[in-house]
């Protein structure tokens, strides 16, 4: 049985996907007493799963009873990756961040899901496993490589 984190995630996605110009509005507070949670969990929801390493930016609106505005960023451009591969990723990364990063491509459509996969066999710990020091460098290094490529 999905958790609620899950359930909220989905639904947050649901929502986004039928809105064309990937913005939306939320009202913290209602979601929150539609999934008979406290509001905090939303929070926990739209920190967690909806980062900028996932291709999302939040923006909290105070007043009037408040909303967050969440935003769905557009890998459209070479700008775009330059900032990925100069921001996001930098000299190391870890895996997990790597593959938040990898997601965020994939669900923006940029790559196809078989290119990511590919992209996280690559840089996963297994593959890396002989490698004594410098591992997250090597990692950050093959993905920024990778990245170019689709450039």
């Amino acid at each position: 049985m999905p958790r609620l984190s899950d359930i909220i995630e989905e639904f947050i996605k649901q929502m986004l996907q039928e809105n064309d110009d990937r913005e939306l509005q939320i009202r913290r507070n209602q979601l929150a007493n539609q999934f008979s949670c406290a509001p905090s969990q939303i929070n926990y929801v739209l920190t967690t799963r909806f980062t900028k390493d996932k291709g999302y930016y939040i923006e909290s609106k105070r007043g009037g009873g408040g909303c967050i505005i969440l935003r769905r960023i557009e890998f459209s451009d070479n700008n775009d990756l330059s900032e990925i591969l100069r921001d996001k990723i930098g000299n190391t990364i870890t895996y997990n961040s790597a593959s938040n990063i990898i997601n965020g491509l994939i669900e923006s459509e940029f790559i196809t899901e078989r290119e990511g996969n590919l992209m996280k066999v690559a840089i996963n710990d297994r593959v890396l496993n002989n490698v004594i020091s410098d591992k997250n460098k090597i990692r950050a290094d093959i993905l920024k490589s990778m990245i170019m490529i689709i450039l």
